[in-house]
C-alpha cells in the first residue's frame, strides 16, 4: 500500500472518477483500489470515504431507473447527512448546512441570525443535559457560563427565534 497525505492532491482526481462511475464493475473496481491501494492518514481517509459514497451514488443515478431531479439529489444529501453524521439516528439534531449544535459553544456566534422555535427548545435541552454531564467532562468556563445562559432562558448570540422554520 502506498502511504498518502492530503499533499499528494490524489482526492480531486478521485472525486472527478467517481462523478463518472456508469455500473458496478467500474463501482467494485473503484472501491477496491481505495480499501487496498492505499495508506490513509487522518484528512485522506475521510476523502476516500467520501468518493466511494459519490461513486456508488454516480452508479445508481447512471442505471437505468436513474436520471433524478436537483430536488431529488438534495433528498439524497440530507438522507446522508442524517444518517452517516449521527450514526442512523433520524432527526436526532435539527440540522440546515450550519450544525445547530454550535449553538452551545460560544465561538460560533457569527455562524447564526435565527432559528425556530422546535430548535430553540432543542439547545435548551441539550445545554441543561451538558450541565447535568460536566462533571464527567472538562469544560472550559466560558462554555459553561454559556450553557447556564441557555438553561436560563437566554438566546444566544442575539438571535432571533421564530415560531416555524420556512
Amino acid at each position: 500500500m502506498k502511504k498518502i497525505t492530503e499533499e499528494d492532491d490524489l482526492q480531486e482526481g478521485w472525486y472527478e472518477r467517481a462523478k463518472r462511475i456508469s455500473n458496478k464493475k467500474e463501482l467494485l473496481d473503484f472501491i477496491k483500489e481505495l480499501t487496498t491501494k492505499y495508506e490513509y492518514d487522518y484528512g485522506t481517509i475521510c476523502h476516500a470515504i467520501a468518493a466511494a459514497a459519490i461513486a456508488a451514488a454516480y452508479c445508481v443515478e447512471n442505471s437505468p431507473q436513474g436520471g433524478i431531479t436537483g430536488f431529488q439529489a438534495g433528498a439524497v444529501m440530507w438522507q446522508f447527512i442524517k444518517i452517516w453524521n449521527s450514526g442512523g439516528e433520524y432527526d436526532k439534531d435539527p440540522l440546515r448546512i450550519i450544525d445547530y449544535g454550535d449553538l452551545l459553544f460560544p465561538q460560533y456566534e457569527d455562524k447564526f441570525t435565527q432559528i425556530s422555535k422546535k430548535t430553540w427548545d432543542w439547545v435548551q435541552k441539550q445545554a441543561i443535559e451538558k450541565l447535568e454531564e460536566k462533571s464527567s467532562i472538562p469544560v472550559h468556563p466560558s462554555v459553561l457560563a454559556h450553557w447556564y445562559s441557555i438553561k436560563n432562558g437566554i438566546v444566544p448570540f442575539g438571535l432571533n427565534v421564530k415560531s416555524e422554520d420556512k
